[in-house]
C-alpha cells in the first residue's frame, strides 16, 4: 500500500534514546548526576517558527530535555500516535542519529530533524516502496533502521536535510548545492552557512534602507547591464514579490533563503581563499563589518569578485585623488561601481564631462557624493545638462553645480522644468533662476510639494507677506531648502525666547533673510549675549539692524566696541558696523589706524 503524499507531523513527540547504544549520545549537562538508566527522552513540542539554532539561541518553547531524574514538566501529556505519526517519529529519530553520526551537535540535529519534513517524506516514500518489493536485508528490521541506511545511502551526508532546515531551499535547490559540495564535509557546510549569514545580514534591523536604496539604484538605471546586474535585479524581484517588498531585503528571514537560490555559488566558495580575503580587502578599504551587508546584498555578486578586478577597479576612482575611506563609503552607496556595466559606463561619463568642459575635479567631487550617476547613460545625462544650460550654467558653473547638487543629473527633465515654473511663478526672470539655480542648486533637486512650498507656508506662518518673497528668497535662497522642524522653526522660537515677536521676526528676515540660516549656538546665542550683556543695548537694536549677526564677533564687533567705549561714543549697530575700516576711521577715530588691540589684563 502506498504512503500518503503529506505526512501529519503531531505537535508532541517523544524520543527516547540508548545513552549505551554505539551512536553519539546526546550530551547531558555537566552538572546533572550519572542517570541510574542510561536514556535520554526528549520531548518535543513543535511551534510555526521554532528557533534556528544555526544563527539563533533556541527557545524552550520547542525543546525540552527530560532526565529520568529531573521531574516531568507540567502540560507535556503522553501522546498516543497512529500508525502514520509512528513512522514520522522513527523517520526524525533516525535522522538525529545519523546526524549526530555525522558530528552535528545534539540541539542542530534536532533543529534539522524536526524541519526537514520533504527530505524526511523522500526516505518515509523510499522505504515503503522497498518493503513492497520485499528487498530490504534481513538485519534491517525497523522502520527506523531503515530510515537511517536510506539516508545513508543517498550520499549527500545530511547535506540535504540541512539546507531545507536551516536555509529553507526546496528538494531541487538543496541536491544541487549537495552534488556541487561533495567535497565539503556538513560540519563545513554549517560553518560556511553561518559565516554567510553573518556577512550578509549581521547588525540591527535596517528598517527598510536597504531596500529603499535598491529602489534608488534600479531607478536610475539606464544602461545596458552585465550577467552579474542582471542576477541581482532577478534576486530584488523575488524580494519584491514578497509580503513587505524590497522593505524586506535587509531581513534574514525573508531573504536568505531567495539569496541563497539566486547565487548558490555562495555556498560552494572557500572561506579561507575566497570569502574572508574580500571581506578583509573591504575592510581596510574603511567599510565597517555591520555596514557590509549592504553592500552584499545589494550586490552579492561582489563576493565571486577576484581580489585583483576589485582592486583593478577601486583604483581607476583612486585617479580622482580620492582615497580608500572614499570608494568604501562609494561601495556602500552603490556598490555597483564594482560590476563590469558600471566600470564600462564610467569612462563614457568621463568623456561626457570632458566634452561638456567640466572640470575634472567637479566631476570627480559629483560621483563621489552621488555614485548613482555612473549608472545613467551619456544620453539620459545630456538631456538634463541640456536643460540646466539653458539657464546659463555651463562649463566650470555646470562643474560647480553637479559638485554641490550632483542628484540634480539624475532629476527627469519635465521635473525640473517644473521647478524652474515654480520659481518663475515667484515672480523671478529666467536670467535670476539662473543665477539662483548656480547658488542653490538644491533647490531644483527638491520636492516642490514636500519642500518647497513647506518652506512658503512657514515664511507666511511667521508674517512674510508674498510679495516679499522674491527678495527674501534672492537675498538667501537656502532658506527653500533648510529643515523646517529641526533648523527653522528652533531659531524663530529662541529668537521670541530673547523677547523679540513673530513681528519682529518677520521684518527682519524681509531685511536680512539669512537671519534664520545662523547656527543659534555659534552665531545668535554669543552675539546676542554680547549685545545685551557687555554693549548693554536693547534687543530692538537688532530688529532695526539684523545684519549684526553677519559679523564677526572677535574680528570686527569687539574691536569697533572698545574703540568706541574707549572715546565714550554711543551710536546705533548700523554706524558702528556698516561703514568699512577707512570710514570708520575717519568719522570715529580722526585717522588713526584701525588695528585695535585688548587692553592689558589688569592685575
Amino acid at each position: 500500500m502506498s504512503s500518503p503524499k503529506f505526512l501529519s507531523i503531531p505537535t508532541t513527540l517523544t524520543l527516547t534514546i540508548n545513552l549505551s547504544s554505539s551512536l553519539n549520545p546526546p550530551r547531558t549537562p555537566s552538572f546533572f548526576p550519572n542517570p541510574p538508566n542510561p536514556t535520554l527522552t526528549l520531548r518535543l513540542h513543535l511551534t510555526q517558527n521554532p528557533k534556528n539554532p544555526f544563527f539563533h539561541t533556541p527557545s524552550k518553547t520547542h525543546l525540552h530535555l527530560h532526565h529520568p531524574l529531573l521531574a516531568a514538566p507540567p502540560s507535556c501529556p503522553a501522546s498516543s500516535p497512529d500508525h502514520q505519526s509512528e513512522q514520522v517519529l522513527a523517520a526524525q529519530e533516525a535522522i538525529l542519529e545519523f546526524l549526530q553520526e555525522l558530528g552535528v551537535s545534539e540541539e542542530e540535529a534536532i533543529f534539522v530533524s524536526l524541519n526537514s519534513p520533504r527530505y524526511m517524506r523522500v526516505l518515509v516514500d523510499g522505504v515503503q516502496e522497498l518493503d513492497e518489493l520485499g528487498v530490504w536485508r534481513e538485519q534491517l528490521v525497523g522502520f527506523k533502521e531503515k530510515v537511517k541506511y536510506l539516508a545513508k545511502e543517498k550520499g549527500d551526508n545530511g547535506k540535504v536535510a540541512f539546507l531545507e532546515s536551516a536555509v529553507g531551499l526546496g528538494l531541487s535547490s538543496a541536491m544541487n548545492i549537495a552534488r556541487h559540495s561533495s567535497a565539503e564535509t556538513l560540519l563545513g557546510l554549517i560553518d560556511k552557512v553561518k559565516y554567510v549569514k553573518e556577512i550578509f545580514f549581521s547588525g540591527s534591523n535596517d528598517g527598510g534602507l536597504i531596500g529603499k536604496n535598491a529602489r534608488r539604484m534600479m531607478m536610475h538605471l539606464s544602461i545596458p547591464i552585465d550577467e552579474d546586474l542582471q542576477l541581482t535585479l532577478s534576486f530584488f524581484e523575488k524580494i519584491a514579490a514578497r509580503r513587505g517588498g524590497l522593505d524586506m531585503l535587509g531581513s534574514e528571514d525573508a531573504t536568505f533563503r531567495y539569496l541563497i537560490e539566486s547565487f548558490p555559488r555562495l555556498l560552494l566558495l572557500s572561506l579561507e581563499r575566497h570569502m574572508t580575503p574580500v571581506v578583509e580587502y573591504l575592510e581596510n578599504m574603511g567599510v565597517r563589518r555591520e555596514s557590509m551587508r549592504t553592500i552584499f546584498l545589494l550586490f552579492p555578486p561582489v563576493i565571486f569578485c577576484n581580489i585583483k578586478v576589485i582592486t583593478a577597479r577601486v583604483h581607476a576612482f583612486k585617479e580622482f585623488g580620492l582615497e580608500d575611506k572614499d570608494v568604501g563609503r562609494m561601495l556602500i552607496k552603490y556598490p555597483w561601481i564594482l560590476s563590469t556595466s558600471i566600470h564600462e559606463n564610467f569612462k563614457e561619463v568621463l568623456s561626457f564631462f570632458d566634452l561638456e568642459k567640466v572640470p575634472k575635479a567637479s566631476v570627480g567631487c559629483a560621483i563621489r557624493s552621488w555614485p548613482h550617476i555612473l549608472g545613467c547613460s551619456t544620453s539620459t545625462l545630456k538631456v538634463m545638462v541640456e536643460q540646466i544650460d539653458e539657464l546659463g550654467i555651463a562649463n566650470k558653473k555646470l562643474g560647480q553645480v553637479i559638485s554641490r547638487s550632483p542628484q540634480l543629473l539624475l532629476r527627469k527633465p519635465k521635473e525640473f522644468l517644473q521647478v524652474v515654473s515654480f520659481m518663475e511663478g515667484l515672480g523671478f526672470d529666467k536670467e535670476t533662476v539662473g543665477t539662483i539655480l548656480g547658488r542653490c542648486p538644491e533647490i531644483f533637486a527638491a520636492s516642490i510639494e514636500r519642500t518647497l512650498k513647506r518652506k512658503l507656508d512657514f515664511l507666511a506662518s511667521i508674517g512674510v507677506s508674498k510679495v516679499h518673497l522674491p527678495r527674501v528668497i534672492k537675498k538667501y535662497p537656502e532658506l527653500l531648502v533648510s529643515d523646517t522642524d529641526r533648523t527653522l522653526l528652533p531659531r524663530v522660537k529662541y529668537l521670541m525666547k530673547k523677547g523679540l515677536s513673530r513681528r519682529d521676526i518677520a521684518f527682519m528676515v524681509r531685511r536680512f533673510s539669512p537671519l534664520l540660516g545662523y547656527s543659534i549656538e555659534e552665531v545668535l546665542r554669543p552675539k546676542l549675549e554680547f549685545l545685551l550683556n557687555t554693549m548693554e543695548k536693547p534687543i530692538t537694536e537688532v530688529v532695526d539692524y539684523p545684519r549684526y549677526f553677519s559679523y564677526s564677533l572677535e574680528k570686527k564687533i569687539k574691536p569697533r566696541y572698545l574703540v568706541l567705549k574707549g572715546k565714550n561714543i554711543e551710536c546705533s549697530l548700523k554706524d558702528m558696523l556698516a561703514k568699512n575700516d577707512e570710514e570708520f576711521a575717519v568719522e570715529f577715530m580722526s585717522g588713526e589706524n584701525m588695528l585695535v588691540t585688548s587692553p592689558p589684563t589688569q592685575q
